[in-house]
């Protein structure tokens, strides 16, 4: 029985036998081939790696199904520049509507505003993907005539577009409407062109103001024509996606939830895909957006997280987990939520190399398929499991001595097997990354060596009492979990009152780590010293 999202969706694709809008019988896929893609318009945060992640788990289920199968990542280049972003200079503005691979780097460090954001993105996007896949661009396609053969197409049946597109819309289309948008021939403006009519092959237009949301896209009056087969334009998006489709020959590609409704932009283009180029529509990922903090991530509001910051703190594979769990659940992820979701992933990856089990079966084979699918690189042996909140603690007490807090892992029986000691330092060191960056009130730790007398003025002679007997005992147990326990059902103490007792005492607040594993990575002897200078 199939259980896992990509590996259904990969059935589907397999076992489709018709086309969805004609009656006609699939054909034969030589190649199932996954589409991904990026706006170049924005800002590639770790939002826009949600679709690469989950067109590369459908590449691997398709593979997996013994399909022969390939992921293409496409920079959707061609769109116009909305908005000046922040960290860019304000004088950007006299860009707004041209194609954002025709403006200048603003770094200038490369040749255009898309190759610099492309270049940081490509540094680190081949971590996240298990897949080789091909990185294609809309601007070069355009400009090497690979789509020209379903330009033609397309251009030469502009009343079945139309006719798709008006069963779509509240509001029918001009009767001089057509999919092809050219760029200025004077400004270089692609937002600002008004087509007017297309005869012999050319469409002609004038260069006007366009109003986005924020900015206006100021046109330059000039009026010209414009060969779809030169390159110097795009199709629209209700006609491009379809042409892409038919151009790769795409069996699935993901999409955002609000694409799924009836009137999406996805269906138009469908329709087109199979009705004008005569190809199956693809397969579709639908799929939640991310959610910083219960926000949409935006540069204006300083939330962005970039590919790079999270290999800072995780390793790519938690992304890919946390992401290919459920499709259409509401993601909303936050940095003090990282511990809970390493500690998820290294409980799948237990089931998955068989050192814990799940009493339902099917949800034991979820998890595994789960896992293996947000492997980068499946290793032969579990990998390294290091315990997220005890590291937290060791990499506050002992700083960058990371072969210290290695000692402390193996001293303390958390790691059983041999690691690679690389690994185990770089993972160390981005829990000491989270810690610094992101670590809330409770995971921080700053430990009083000697107790200050506004703390000893704080407690009571009882609390001093016990406190000195706790660790007086401390030292001789064998067994600190136990300790902890028994001590405050022994002596009676309110369990409250005892902790918030010790935890003033070891680090001046009534709050602290648990306990037990505070004192196994401090060390008993050490924290049974502290204790006893509270006589």
């Amino acid at each position: 029985m199939v259980l896992f999202w990509a590996d259904q969706l990969a059935s589907e694709i397999i076992e489709r036998r018709k086309f969805k809008y004609i009656d006609k019988k699939m054909p034969e896929f030589k190649k199932y081939v996954v589409k991904t893609s990026a706006s170049m318009s924005g800002v590639l945060h770790i939002g826009r790696l949600s679709d690469s992640i989950r067109g590369d788990s459908v590449n691997s289920a398709l593979k997996t199904a013994g399909a022969n199968s390939e992921l293409i990542w496409v920079a959707e280049d061609m769109d116009p520049f909305r908005k000046v972003p922040e960290g860019v200079p304000k004088k950007y503005i006299e860009f707004i509507g041209m194609p954002v691979t025709d403006i200048p780097d603003p770094h200038g460090c490369h040749k255009n505003y898309v190759e610099h954001h492309k270049s940081e993105y490509f540094k680190v996007l081949d971590e996240f993907i298990s897949s080789d896949f091909k990185k294609y661009s809309m601007r070069q396609e355009y400009r090497k005539g690979s789509f020209n053969p379903l330009i033609k197409k397309i251009m030469g049946r502009i009343d079945i577009v139309r006719e798709i597109q008006n069963r779509y819309r509240s509001s029918p289309l001009p009767d001089e409407w057509n999919p092809w948008t050219p760029i200025c021939g004077k400004c270089g403006k692609i937002i600002t062109t008004k087509v007017d009519r297309y005869e012999n092959g050319k469409v002609h237009y004038r260069c006007d103001d366009y109003k986005f949301e924020k900015y206006v896209a100021k046109g330059c009056g000039h009026e010209g024509e414009n060969d779809p087969l030169k390159g110097n334009g795009k199709l629209m998006w209700k006609s491009e996606w379809a042409a892409q489709w038919a151009r790769w020959g795409v069996v699935s590609e993901g999409a955002g939830k609000e694409y799924q409704v009836p009137l999406s932009a996805w269906w138009v283009n469908a329709e087109i895909c199979e009705k004008v180029f005569d190809f199956p529509m693809p397969v579709p990922i639908f799929y939640e957006h991310l959610m910083i903090d219960n926000r949409k991530m935006s540069a204006s509001l300083g939330n962005v997280v970039y590919p790079k910051d999270w290999l800072a703190v995780a390793r790519a594979e938690l992304l890919k987990f946390f992401y290919n769990r459920r499709l259409m659940k509401t993601r909303s992820f936050s940095w003090k939520d990282l511990p809970k979701l390493y500690e998820e992933y290294q409980r799948a990856e237990s089931v998955f190399y068989g050192k814990k089990k799940i009493g339902n079966k099917k949800e034991e084979a979820h998890t595994k398929r789960l896992y293996e699918l947000s492997q980068v690189e499946l290793k032969k042996r579990i990998p390294l499991q290091l315990p997220f909140r005890l590291t937290s603690m060791a990499v506050q007490i002992f700083g960058a001595e990371t072969g210290k807090v290695a000692d402390i892992m193996k001293r303390t029986g958390h790691i059983h097997e041999k690691v690679d000691d690389k690994d185990m330092k770089t993972e160390i060191q981005r829990i000491k990354r989270w810690v610094d960056a992101y670590g809330p009130d409770e995971y921080k730790v700053v430990v009083q060596k000697k107790i200050s007398d506004n703390i000893r003025k704080r407690l009571s002679a009882e609390q001093k009492k016990f406190i000195t007997e706790f660790g007086t005992e401390l030292e001789k147990t064998g067994n600190v979990k136990a300790l902890c326990k028994n001590f405050v059902e022994r002596r009676k103490i309110p369990k409250k009152e005892f902790f918030s007792s010790v935890y003033l005492v070891l680090f001046g607040e009534e709050r602290g780590p648990r306990l037990a594993d505070f004192i196994e990575v401090y060390g008993k002897r050490e924290v049974a010293e502290i204790l006893k200078g509270a006589k």
